[in-house]
């Protein structure tokens, strides 16, 4: 089944009574590209968030947020009075000892020493982890759930176009018959033309047989046919097929021009020129297959 790069998945849970929100999202790209952006409490944990998202999700460029409630402030830092005012007065008392003037600008330094502001961060329990690790992957259930039904739309619109391609080429064994009696034709006619030049009849129809065969285009459609059928049956694997997909649409467009450089008719090019404008619209929806 087929299943699209494109994705969305968001779950909530609730830890020290504050509401955390989880969500993920996932775009086209040839490998897998994670990015993450993660509360603070949960930097420790992010090799496993990270580990847990490469183990479920496959290629894609994929974002992932872990943030508190837009009514909750996260890290909020307080300015430590007492702290701050205990190094003020080792300065002050410092400078006395040392008999030089104590600092103009004291902020500037006393800013930088550690401790002057403290954090309302809460330690985060083991029994935090858990909730925030289930709702990771509820997260993921739905962004693969999400990808799923994109999927079965591209199946869709695949499918559509390979009948589109199928349809246009039935069309050219209107012409067939057709094409090949217009090209002896306009040989022969050439020939009595000439006149009076002499010219070995059976050479004639060899070399005549010779470019028929030439023109020939009972394998390309053969081909051609046989591609549209392999692609419909690599859409109901299991495992990613984005990359087969893509190959088997090059094979589709080589036989596509093959047909289009040998059909020597001004309708069978007609045809060649819808089927190329099919394969196009299958190309750029091929991108976003997983």
């Amino acid at each position: 089944m087929i299943q699209s790069m494109t994705g969305y998945g968001k779950a909530d849970c609730e830890i020290c009574g504050k509401k955390i929100t989880i969500e993920i999202k996932s775009l086209n790209s040839k490998q897998l590209d994670l990015s993450t952006r993660i509360l603070n409490n949960f930097k420790e944990k992010e090799i496993e968030i990270r580990n847990e998202i490469l183990r479920r999700v496959v290629r894609g460029k994929v974002d992932l947020s872990i943030y508190y409630d837009a009514s909750v402030k996260e890290n909020v830092l307080q300015f430590n009075v007492s702290v701050f005012e205990n190094y003020l007065n080792q300065l002050n008392e410092s400078a006395a000892q040392l008999n030089i003037a104590p600092p103009t600008d004291p902020w500037s330094l006393l800013l930088k020493l550690p401790d002057v502001f403290k954090s309302d961060n809460q330690e985060i329990t083991e029994e935090d982890w858990i909730k925030v690790h289930e709702a990771l992957g509820e997260a993921i259930d739905h962004l693969i759930e999400f990808r799923n039904q994109e999927g079965k739309m591209l199946a869709s619109v695949f499918d559509k176009k390979l009948t589109n391609i199928e349809r246009l080429l039935e069309e050219v064994k209107l012409y067939e018959t057709e094409r090949i009696d217009n090209i002896k034709s306009r040989i022969t006619d050439s020939l009595e033309k000439l006149g009076s030049v002499e010219y070995d009849k059976n050479r004639f129809e060899q070399e005549m047989i010779y470019y028929i065969e030439k023109l020939d285009v009972n394998e390309e459609k053969a081909r051609l046919a046989n591609h549209c059928k392999y692609f419909r049956e690599t859409m109901k694997e299991d495992q990613p097929q984005g990359k087969k997909l893509g190959f088997i649409t090059q094979e589709i467009g080589r036989e596509i021009n093959t047909l289009g450089s040998k059909s020597n008719h001004t309708e069978m090019q007609k045809i060649v020129v819808c089927m190329k404008d099919e394969l196009e619209q299958m190309k750029e929806q091929v991108l976003n297959v997983l």
